[in-house]
């Protein structure tokens, strides 16, 4: 559980836009002793701040212009939809609220605290389409949360197959869950489950439209990268490669990124899989600059993050894909060529594994630039987060934890990096 200690120097971090560096230099205290009052309090390591620095930080905040913070990021500042369907809906304000909710559901998701505060709620998976990742964070973060879950997937066990309608599939389900989720083929479709429903709808992604959860984790992801390496997303180069033109993963993260400011945004893919220009439009706002090419060691170079997403052949329809191959693979041998030390490797998942796919290499897998697990993981904080935030729950975390009883792996998987240790 996030301490107020530790909520207030994030929050401070945040409001401020400083990395760790930055506010020690403002304060005037050492990394060390900054980063010892932002461990956690159970930490052999963890050191009280002193009573001058609270008062001088206080004092800051106190005189930061209003127009240079965020809201006070609690649960009344930032305006939430019933529904959440796109990441247009979303403002910086509501996204760092967001990401301080999804601080606190940490130790839940990583298996340190337990919390039952939606007990008694019921969740629906209504996946029209297949999904690995997606259904199932979905479903470990309402289970975590203490709710339980339904699930359907594929129009075969639907009755959609025997001609029921959108409107009234949503209306039904409403009628046994408290909040749904849906994963539907066609851009468009979960904004008319939300038409004939009062109960939150989720868009789970939507044909070549949306996937707004993916693009939040996945900016989550960036910023907790980025604070481990003492940088800031806004002033930074993200590259995004692959199939810019299907893939909803990176409409939905591009779009988010334009609340960000200073950004360089460079758009790696052949002409015929480019990024709509709407949403490259969407992308450029605050003073970013968004370019595109098709040269691999010119759209990486000196970036911070490459987001690789994967080629969309299944929303293909009679399309012929021209100019992807090879060359636009991520793999080792490229990010050693032309990526800085610290790069940050990123994709929605799933990758296509498959000789000639040349989507994200297998190669990767034990380097530590690669964030692409400690990126699913962060799905279950991120969607507990959303869950709490539309349930209206989100103020009773933080009272509501308690330890675990069952033993668990320091880490999850055998390449995992040290830093993400449990």
């Amino acid at each position: 559980m996030q301490s107020a200690q530790q909520n207030t120097l994030r929050d401070a971090m945040r409001i401020l836009n400083l990395t760790r560096d930055a506010l020690t230099e403002r304060l005037g205290v050492s990394r060390r002793a900054l980063d010892s009052w932002l461990l956690p309090d159970h930490s052999n390591e963890h050191r009280s701040m002193p009573t001058i620095v609270e008062r001088f930080l206080a004092e800051i905040l106190s005189q930061t212009p209003k127009n240079l913070t965020t809201q006070n990021i609690d649960s009344a500042s930032a305006h939430w939809a019933p529904h959440l369907l796109s990441v247009e809906q979303f403002s910086r304000e509501s996204v760092e609220e967001l990401f301080r909710i999804a601080d606190m559901m940490q130790p839940v998701a990583r298996r340190q605290k337990t919390c039952r505060v939606l007990e008694g709620a019921v969740l629906a998976n209504l996946f029209f389409e297949a999904s690995t990742r997606t259904r199932i964070s979905f479903g470990a973060a309402f289970c975590r949360l203490g709710g339980s879950v339904c699930d359907t997937t594929g129009f075969t066990f639907s009755s959609m197959a025997k001609g029921e309608s959108i409107y009234d599939t949503s209306r039904v389900v409403s009628g046994y869950a408290d909040v749904i989720v849906v994963r539907h083929p066609e851009q468009g479709a979960v904004a008319e489950f939300a038409l004939a429903s009062n109960i939150p709808i989720i868009n789970g992604g939507d044909g070549p439209g949306e996937h707004p959860t993916q693009a939040l984790l996945d900016l989550y992801t960036m910023e907790r990268e980025f604070s481990r390496l003492d940088k800031l997303i806004d002033g930074s180069h993200i590259a995004l490669v692959g199939d810019l033109k299907h893939g909803r993963a990176a409409h939905s993260l591009a779009k988010l990124l334009g609340l960000y400011r200073g950004l360089k945004i460079t758009l790696l893919a052949p002409s015929d899989l480019e990024m709509p220009a709407s949403i490259m439009d969407a992308a450029s706002r605050n003073g970013n600059i968004v370019q595109c090419t098709d040269n691999l060691a010119t759209g990486l170079a000196d970036a911070d993050v490459i987001y690789a997403t994967r080629v969309q052949k299944e929303r293909m329809q009679g399309e012929v894909m021209e100019g992807y191959g090879e060359n636009f693979q991520i793999n080792l041998q490229a990010v050693n060529r032309f990526c800085k030390p610290d790069v940050i490797v990123m994709h929605p998942l799933p990758r296509d594994s498959r000789s000639g796919a040349n989507d994200l290499s297998t190669d990767l897998n034990q380097d530590p630039r690669l964030a692409i697990f400690r990126q699913t993981d962060n799905g279950v904080p991120i969607r507990m987060a959303i869950f709490a935030k539309l349930l209206g729950v989100e103020q009773q975390i933080a009272h509501s934890l308690r330890d675990i009883s069952w033993i668990h792996p320091q880490k999850l998987g055998p390449n995992d990096a040290s830093f993400d240790e449990l």
